[in-house]
């Protein structure tokens, strides 16, 4: 299984702010739609409470503290070793934040899809530090509200996560 994550992130490493997204980007919202759907997509409770409702076309697993937590539409789960352990046999599975789940899996990861947004913004969520063993490669880029660079990185071969 091939564990990706796929976050926007700002020049300052800003990824949220007081809980929601620091921007809104209609062609990052469509990538992100379109490389997700199909998928399975795991992501932090508060994430997921910041989008308000499943992600339509994808499974959705949310990860949480706690007990009892309930969310229609999707699967709960407490810990990393459940949420990939529900996951056995996909091909691709998607990290969508957010700050805690991005640095508790930065270290698992195959890929990194990133969008550079082109601005330093103020946020109270930032993205983990990127290892040193991935090599990065543009993929295009969008003149958005915030003009923005898409990036996919992948491990080195021959380093493992």
């Amino acid at each position: 299984m091939i564990i990706s994550l796929i976050a926007a992130v700002a020049e300052n490493s800003v990824i949220g702010r007081n809980g929601a997204l620091p921007w809104h980007i209609p062609s990052d919202l469509k990538r992100f739609n379109d490389m997700t759907r199909g998928h399975t997509v795991i992501m932090g409770r508060k994430t997921f409470e910041s989008i308000g409702r499943p992600l339509p076309g994808r499974r959705n697993i949310v990860l949480t503290r706690r007990r009892g937590y309930q969310a229609e539409g999707c699967d709960i789960v407490h810990d990393l070793d459940s949420a990939f352990a529900a996951c056995a046999g996909e091909a691709e599975v998607f990290i969508g934040g957010g700050g805690e789940v991005y640095a508790g899996t930065i270290h698992l990861a195959d890929r990194i899809y990133l969008t550079c947004v082109k601005a330093a913004v103020e946020g109270d969520t930032l993205f983990p530090e990127i290892p040193g063993d991935f090599i990065g490669a543009e993929q295009g880029r969008a003149d958005d509200v915030i003009p923005t660079v898409y990036i996919l990185l992948t491990r080195k071969v021959g380093t493992s996560p």
